[in-house]
């Protein structure tokens, strides 16, 4: 895995609205192989605070995601160009 691929893998598990099967269906990485990757490239402290932020986060997993939720983002999470 590249340097892009990481970038891109921090990217999508710090979104709110990216499932990790997401991540797996692009990279082959599950949610333990994430969480692995995110620890040992994140300082300790900015890992814990990811890890408080996805704990139990329904739009994280397909399974307990709501069926609202049809896009990897939120339409105000990035700003508009």
């Amino acid at each position: 895995m590249d340097h892009v691929d990481t970038s891109r893998i921090i990217e999508m598990a710090w979104e709110d609205r990216t499932p990790f099967e997401a991540i797996q269906r692009l990279y082959g990485l599950n949610e333990k192989a994430v969480i692995k990757l995110m620890r040992t490239q994140l300082k300790a402290s900015t890992f814990k605070l990811w890890r408080e932020r996805v704990s139990g986060r329904k739009t994280k997993h397909l399974k307990l995601r709501s069926p609202e939720v049809s896009r990897g983002y939120c339409p105000t999470q990035y700003k508009q160009r």
